[in-house]
């Protein structure tokens, strides 16, 4: 998983090509919601303190803070990288920071950003969330 992107549970790798649809089209999100969370995105990463943002929304396995911080350890750049992993089914929530990333993030920002998408999640807003997410983050990077 790249910064800067949006990843999706991948689909079985067992199937024909005629019964492989793209994840997304499988995903939570519809055509409209992914294109304001790549619109997100790259405002996060133009805007974001130079920090290298990333979401992943699908299954955690247990422990659920050790599989985002796995993640969060492949990306390209993890010290400057911000993870937003969330499963709806799970209903859990993890943002992981980077070491130089926590500089301009600290754990108390990133708790408030947690409470304010956990408001959205439970209005039944996904994309909001995160959106709203990436924002909060970017702009606390940003005035760090």
């Amino acid at each position: 998983m790249a910064s800067g992107s949006i990843a999706a549970h991948q689909p079985r790798t067992d199937q024909s090509p005629e019964e492989v649809r793209p994840a997304v089209l499988e995903g939570p999100f519809d055509t409209r919601e992914l294109l304001h969370l790549d619109e997100a995105l790259t405002a996060a990463e133009r805007e974001g303190g130079g920090l290298h943002y990333s979401v992943y929304v699908g299954p955690l396995h247990d422990p659920v803070r050790g599989a985002a911080e796995s993640m969060h350890e492949r990306l390209r750049d993890p010290d400057m990288s911000v993870l937003i992993a969330v499963s709806p089914e799970q209903r859990q929530l993890q943002i992981v920071t980077g070491k130089l990333a926590k500089e301009k993030i600290p754990d108390r920002s990133a708790a408030l950003v947690v409470f304010s998408m956990e408001a959205a999640f439970g209005a039944g807003q996904l994309s909001g969330g995160i959106i709203t997410g990436l924002r909060m983050l970017a702009e606390t990077a940003a005035s760090a």
